[in-house]
């Protein structure tokens, strides 16, 4: 049985799955989305994540067409259609049909897309021996031009990033914001833990509030692991103990060389390794 796709209230295989030339989700990356996980037939954390694409669509006044309940319900038709355990989600919300032109005046109707599928972003070896990243030139998006909260579907930022990480031979990059300061991943949060203190930047370094990043927060207070939001530099980073990412596709990964520096012994830290099995426990039930 091939996946299936939802297109406003219908499901169709996945090689029918169109939608127009001139949606302006795809003429001008006009829309928003949210990437969500499900375990052991449990969407994990579904409530924010529909949260924070209500708030990116009312940031960007795109009035999505189902509210919470009704989106909520068609995340789980999709998933059930497809029976699936394990799965990565795309939920997507296009400001719809229009003309050419900017114009989203110009659009009849939002559109609702929902995307399952299975999803493996790094090789398991990788969380036991961790990763090798590099701070790129390509600065992160100022917050005044668009809110990196904003979760929406020009990634064009991001994407320039991760071509520089390619061109240096690594898999993920680590952007400054315009003040100098780390801000994230190209697809990640990244935390540092220094003097067995955890850290991370501030929502107002620029960088998405991510729900993994949220849930990692939540079981180091659970864990009893002293945690701060602070602005961090590359100093900062290059001298930390530990260091990892976090990302709903990532999960928790960690990092054990900046470039070219290695970080703390080289190896997975034991903070990065109590959190990541932890995280497990939660959304797998296994160590």
């Amino acid at each position: 049985m091939g996946l299936k796709v939802y297109i406003d209230g219908k499901l169709y295989e996945k090689e029918d799955a169109k939608i127009s030339v001139f949606d302006h989700g795809l003429l001008y990356g006009d829309g928003v989305f949210e990437g969500i996980r499900v375990y052991n037939g449990k969407v994990f954390r579904l409530r924010e994540h529909l949260d924070r694409l209500f708030d990116s669509a009312r940031y960007i006044m795109l009035s999505i067409p189902l509210n919470h309940e009704e989106l909520e319900a068609a995340v789980h038709q999709t998933i059930q259609a497809n029976g699936l355990r394990d799965a990565y989600i795309r939920l997507v919300i296009t400001r719809g049909v229009g003309t050419l032109g900017l114009d989203p005046n110009k659009c009849s109707r939002p559109s609702v897309i929902i995307i399952t599928d299975s999803i493996t972003l790094y090789p398991e070896e990788l969380y036991r021996n961790g990763l090798d990243v590099v701070t790129v030139v390509t600065m992160r998006s100022h917050p005044s031009v668009l809110n990196p909260r904003v979760k929406s579907l020009n990634y064009l930022n991001n994407i320039l990033a991760k071509i520089d990480a390619q061109n240096a031979g690594v898999m993920e990059a680590i952007m400054l914001n315009p003040n100098g300061f780390v801000a994230e991943c190209t697809g990640d949060n990244i935390f540092i833990v220094g003097r067995d203190t955890l850290l991370t930047p501030p929502l107002n370094a620029g960088i998405l509030e991510g729900v993994t990043r949220g849930v990692v927060i939540e079981l180091a207070r659970e864990m009893h692991i002293p945690f701060s939001e602070a602005d961090l530099t590359q100093y900062d980073l290059y001298i930390a103990d530990e260091c990892f990412l976090t990302g709903t596709a990532a999960e928790i990964i960690p990092v054990v060389k900046i470039d070219g520096r290695p970080i703390g012994t080289g190896k997975p830290g034991d903070i990065t390794h109590a959190l990541l099995s932890r995280f497990r426990e939660l959304t797998r039930g296994q160590s």
